[in-house]
């Protein structure tokens, strides 16, 4: 009953304060940058290789304390995003090569359980070598003022929604003007149809799901300047990426962008709403929500068709 009340008096703050709401929006729209950043990967590996990626998460956590480390030895955070990316390049392509390699072209459900040993391990890992700490890496960036002060945005949050645009426009223009961006796209499309034309899909596969970790990787130096990072930070991404691939939909970089801003926001709300402790709660429930809705609808055409 405490629960109700206390949320019925959240929600009547917000009505009758529009600048929190305004707060709000503001903080969730700028992780939600960062969020499109991990679903742009999860979706390219499912579009190309048919993959879906539980490790997705973990890629985010191991970038973070990349980040975390560099910075802990004197070196500024937003220096460390590329040694960020190249590292998890480097560790996607090994991964590749001893692991996902021999589920490409099997049953999907073979994939999800190969990855999410991939991800226990990963997480493991972690939780051995740097053990179970929260960790953070402060830019030393102020903050920004608006509405007389009573709107405070982050500027390393505002910097990081920049870098987050920069990359995602970066991997846009890659796929669609290099050379390996359109073999990417054609192995997307056809991959037995690309292998006849002469297509090394081998190579397409492993700089796919090396360019996934790397994207994760840069993600996670920004998830570590603009929050933290520990251990079992990343079942907590890996939903958020599938939900919103769920709703965007593969290939359509506008939606997952949408949907991503959409679900960071919502996110701000119902923590303020029904409380931070809860706010992994909602993520979950709305998966399952999405989830429902998404099956009722293939439902519906399915019968339409028939």
């Amino acid at each position: 009953m405490l629960f109700f009340l206390l949320m019925v008096d959240n929600l009547s703050l917000l009505f009758n304060a529009p600048i929190l709401s305004a707060q709000l929006l503001v903080d969730g729209i700028l992780i939600g940058a960062i969020f499109a950043l991990v679903a742009y990967g999860m979706a390219l590996v499912w579009g190309v290789m048919d993959i879906i990626n539980i490790a997705q998460g973990e890629f985010v956590m191991l970038g973070g304390y990349v980040t975390f480390f560099l910075a802990a030895a004197g070196v500024h955070p937003l220096y460390t995003v590329p040694a960020a990316a190249a590292a998890l390049y480097i560790l996607g392509w090994a991964l590749y090569r001893t692991v996902v390699f021999r589920v490409v072209d099997k049953d999907m459900f073979i994939s999800i359980l190969a990855t999410f040993g991939i991800s226990i391990v990963l997480q493991q890992l972690a939780n051995e070598l740097f053990e179970a700490d929260v960790r953070t890496a402060e830019s030393g960036l102020g903050s920004l003022f608006f509405a007389d002060g009573l709107i405070v945005v982050s500027q390393i949050k505002v910097v990081a929604f920049i870098c987050a645009l920069v990359l995602g426009a970066t991997l846009f223009l890659f796929l669609k003007h290099s050379r390996l961006g359109r073999a990417i796209r054609a192995t997307a499309q056809n991959a037995r149809a690309a292998r006849i034309m002469g297509v090394n899909t081998d190579r397409v596969f492993a700089t796919t799901f090396a360019l996934n970790a790397a994207i994760c990787g840069a993600a996670g130096s920004l998830v570590v300047m603009t929050w933290l990072v520990h251990p079992y930070l990343g079942l907590a991404y890996t939903l958020r990426a599938f939900m919103i691939v769920t709703v965007a939909g593969l290939g359509n970089m506008a939606s997952v962008i949408l949907a991503s801003l959409g679900l960071g926001a919502a996110e701000n709300f119902a923590g303020f709403v029904l409380g931070t402790e809860y706010q992994a709660a909602f993520v979950f429930s709305l998966l399952v929500a999405i989830l429902v809705w998404r099956n009722a609808l293939l439902s519906r055409q399915r019968k339409y068709l028939k």
